[in-house]
């Protein structure tokens, strides 16, 4: 479908008026020809690959952004999962391979790395392990890598030891970073039904099935979606709020397929995808949480707020794969807390609890979301919450994530405070109630009847 230059003049409206952005350009990166059973020689050759392969995509993307006046927030890259290229060496300590990637990043000037990561959804091999055995030293001394790990699917299920592992592992990587407000926890998520074109940190990795070098584009414009609710008068039916919704999606994933195009065009690799989610920062009028409120909902929290996220997800998306034919990554509407200004306010006020968050996952594109807890939750906890998630991933054969940062020698009522896209994050408390037994069972938790498709 054709660029019009009417679309882009009303591009530039929603910019200057509505808080319009890309949120990223990621370029993917595949790190197969990395391999070597020396780490050192890996970590060599995985830095040189991304100065090789990345060096014109920050230059490119700003001469983007005068060009057509969208500003683009993030330039980051994702690679191959890292413990996929690790079982050549029998190193047990994987960090080298994540300072190589930080310092890659460091040198081509993006934002984040993401693909410090593991694939263990039915079983963990010895290079899954050291991987992630490696995250919390990994994070501690890189600033830009972000690290994700795939426990269950619904073709597989849970993999409860898995789930087990990471909740040990948040808890480490908070301590190994408690000295910075425990920001490790900030770039390590936790996933079921992880997608393999993920354009979003902490998550993105560049997956098995893609070709060597990809451009996938973020947009994002929650503010745009709150302006166009915002003049509609107050009877406006949900039918209409929904056509609202939708025609506004289908002019902001335009303007990022138009930044796809020419990003993927001028540094001569392959378009990837646009995700085209809603995705929200700490800036004042660029959240969700007041969109949910623009519909209708008295407070992000109170009672509707599930209908009401389900039907700003639904009209993206419909709107969103009108516009493109490259949609992709998770593509909906994201709810972290920390990043987003009325989310922060409604779970500060009592509105907004963890119980109604886990609800709001059920519709929404990801899970829970850059939720900050007590520091003195115990492992079984944080294994239930993550196990809860990972439930409604697989039941519903949809994408779910937890990125939880137990803030050390901090209760409820207290504030991390991040800084930039990350934002502040008031300490939510949690149900204390999740017992002994479960989180130490083990096994496999069945892939569902709904798995079996063929």
């Amino acid at each position: 479908m054709q660029i019009t230059p009417q679309e882009i003049s009303q591009t530039l409206a929603m910019v200057a008026k509505q808080n319009l952005d890309i949120r990223t350009i990621t370029m993917g990166i595949s790190t197969r020809s990395c391999v070597h059973e020396d780490i050192n020689v890996m970590a060599t050759r995985l830095y040189d690959l991304l100065c090789r392969r990345a060096q014109n995509l920050v230059p490119v993307a700003e001469q983007l952004e005068r060009e057509y006046g969208i500003p683009i927030v993030n330039k980051r890259i994702s690679v191959t999962p890292v413990a996929e290229i690790s079982a050549a060496t029998r190193a047990k300590d994987l960090t080298p391979l994540a300072i190589a990637l930080d310092n890659a990043g460091k040198q081509v000037g993006v934002d984040f790395v993401g693909g410090f990561s593991a694939l263990v959804q039915k079983g963990a091999g010895d290079a899954d392990l050291r991987l992630i055995e490696s995250i919390p030293h990994a994070l501690a001394v890189t600033d830009r890598v972000c690290s994700s790990v795939n426990v269950a699917s619904t073709r597989a299920g849970i993999n409860m030891d898995a789930v087990l592992k990471m909740s040990e592992i948040i808890l480490a990587t908070a301590q190994a970073t408690r000295d910075r407000d425990c920001l490790g926890c900030a770039k390590l998520v936790v996933f079921a039904n992880m997608v393999e074109d993920n354009p979003f940190m902490a998550g993105a990795v560049h997956g098995g099935g893609e070709g060597d070098t990809v451009i996938n584009v973020g947009v994002s414009g929650p503010g745009v979606v709150r302006a166009v609710l915002s003049d509609l008068p107050k009877d406006a039916s949900l039918t209409q709020v929904a056509e609202a919704i939708k025609g506004t999606a289908f002019r902001i994933t335009r303007a990022g397929e138009l930044m796809a195009r020419e990003a993927s065009k001028r540094l001569g690799v392959q378009m990837g995808i646009l995700d085209l989610s809603l995705a929200p920062t700490p800036a004042a009028g660029d959240s969700v949480a007041e969109i949910l409120e623009a519909i209708g909902v008295g407070v992000c929290g109170g009672p509707g707020t599930t209908a009401a996220l389900a039907l700003l997800n639904d009209a993206v998306k419909k709107g969103g794969v009108m516009a493109s034919s490259s949609v992709g990554g998770l593509s909906g509407a994201f709810i972290p807390v920390s990043e987003d200004a009325g989310m922060i306010r409604a779970a500060e006020a009592g509105a907004l609890s963890l119980e109604k968050l886990e609800a709001m996952t059920c519709v929404c594109s990801v899970g829970l979301d850059m939720i900050a807890i007590p520091g003195d939750v115990d492992v079984e906890t944080i294994f239930g919450i993550i196990a809860d998630e990972c439930a409604i991933g697989v039941i519903n054969s949809k994408t779910t994530a937890v990125r939880l940062i137990p803030a050390l020698g901090k209760k409820p009522g207290e504030c991390l405070e991040f800084g930039g896209l990350l934002g502040s994050a008031p300490i939510m408390d949690v149900n204390r109630n999740a017992g002994t037994v479960l989180a130490h069972r083990g096994g496999r938790f069945p892939a569902p009847l709904n798995s079996l498709k063929n």
